[in-house]
């Protein structure tokens, strides 16, 4: 429910080579959810073989991180939390808000925002496997618990042997309204991938501003 490829700006993994690690982990469903674009989400579908993709984006809003699910077209960043939640909405996709209490990320969404948008919000990622400590993923589990909110749970993965250290076992599932009800009923699976992935990822920026790849086509 969290993936990342070469169309993010921290990753370097190209979308064949996703693909490919989505076949190896077994997973039947995928969530792109690329920063700031749905160009990945969109080349993955088209790669798309023994799985399928839910195309999504993870929006850098005004007041943290949010991932919109089920799009058609992508939202922009630098909008209001409500404004993005709003857009989401507006096309008949999912609001998810990733790693909410995460320690180690700049971009999560601020507590002030998060309590003031939790009743627009669809759900909330209670298993991040790039947290540094699971604490976070609980504390984001007791959060939703409380509030009634479907969870979501997903690698995080910039990189491909990342794929399949979380997901969510759900019923199958025909669009969004039905994705949601399954997950309410989902069972969440995960193992944390450990503090290195972040240092790949800083790498992986900062390769990607000195000698920028050029994403591939298909």
């Amino acid at each position: 429910m969290h993936t990342h490829c070469e169309h993010s700006r921290d990753s370097r993994t190209p979308v064949a080579v996703q693909a490919a690690a989505i076949r190896r982990a077994g997973l039947d469903v995928v969530c792109a959810t690329d920063h700031d674009t749905i160009d990945g989400a969109l080349r993955l579908r088209e790669r798309a073989d023994g799985f399928r993709v839910v195309v999504g984006e993870e929006i850098t809003s005004r007041d943290g991180d949010l991932v919109g699910l089920f799009l058609e077209r992508a939202v922009p960043r630098g909008l209001s939390a409500e404004e993005t939640i709003a857009r989401i909405h507006d096309q008949g996709g999912l609001v998810s808000v990733p790693h909410p209490f995460s320690r180690n990320r700049l971009n999560h969404i601020r507590r002030e925002a998060l309590e003031r948008t939790a009743g627009t919000v669809d759900l909330v990622e209670v298993f991040n496997a790039r947290e540094l400590t699971g604490a976070q993923n609980r504390r984001a589990a007791a959060w939703a618990a409380e509030r009634g909110i479907a969870v979501a749970a997903g690698s995080d993965a910039h990189r491909a042997f990342e794929l399949g250290h979380a997901w969510l076992e759900m019923d199958d599932f025909d669009g969004p309204a039905a994705f949601l009800a399954a997950a309410r009923r989902g069972l969440v699976h995960g193992r944390l991938t450990g503090p290195l992935v972040h240092v790949l990822t800083r790498y992986d920026k900062l390769m990607n501003r000195l000698a920028p790849r050029v994403p591939s086509a298909s």
